[in-house]
């Protein structure tokens, strides 16, 4: 049984999640609202997986703390926060998360992201790697099933609605090269009008299925997907 600590600085918050994680079958460790908590369970206790938030109490942040612990050791994090913003993001994706689930998150969601940490938080040096159940290569952990349109991180599959599927398929169709807004609107969208904040949420959503890796902004052009 895997053991999973619980960084939130919001009770009732941490009861939902503690509750969701023990229905799955984890141990938690503990809940702590705090960084310097956080970082002295981490090093007294074992701990395979870490949920963190990133508004936490104290002066330091969860993202903060995350460093810290990947400082002390190997231990997957996946982020649960209500914070989205780019800045955000790009302090939290340069630690290396498993995951980013944004508030409110549904269970399924927490579930995939625990499976794929639990493998990480196993998989050492010298284990053999899984063969990747997609044919189409996006990193050590990401690939994609061509055939089937489906998404795995770790060889688990990575739940996406049609449409997502039909803008990943399109946008490693162009792999490497700027998928423009209209191209993506008229593909995704052929007999219906649609808006920025249509297209914006579409890419949101999958950004976040991808752990926020590969899908590059090129500004007031379109997408682009680097693998």
């Amino acid at each position: 049984m895997k053991n999973v600590l619980i960084v939130e600085d919001e009770s009732l918050v941490a009861l939902e999640i503690s509750g969701f994680v023990k229905e799955m079958g984890y141990e938690v460790v503990k809940i702590v609202s705090n960084a310097l908590s956080a970082l002295e369970v981490v090093e007294n206790s074992q701990v395979d997986v870490v949920l963190m938030d990133v508004n936490i109490k104290g002066d330091k942040d969860g993202i903060w703390c995350a460093h810290e612990i990947k400082k002390r050791q190997y231990i997957p994090i996946i982020y649960i926060s209500a914070f989205s913003d780019d800045e955000t993001l790009e302090r939290a994706i340069e630690t290396n998360p498993t995951s980013y689930l944004i508030k409110p998150f549904n269970r399924k969601e927490l579930k995939v992201a625990l499976q794929i940490a639990t493998k990480r938080a196993r998989r050492k040096e010298d284990i053999v790697e899984e063969q990747p159940k997609g044919d189409i290569l996006l990193d050590s952990e990401f690939s994609f099933d061509s055939s089937n349109l489906e998404l795995f991180c770790c060889n688990e599959n990575i739940h996406l609605t049609h449409r997502e599927k039909e803008l990943l398929n399109l946008l490693i169709s162009s792999k490497n090269s700027v998928l423009s807004f209209y191209e993506i609107e008229n593909a995704i969208w052929p007999d219906k009008e649609t808006n920025e904040n249509t297209r914006r949420a579409l890419i949101g959503r999958l950004r976040s299925k991808l752990n926020h890796k590969f899908l590059e902004t090129v500004h007031s052009l379109g997408y682009r997907l680097k693998i």
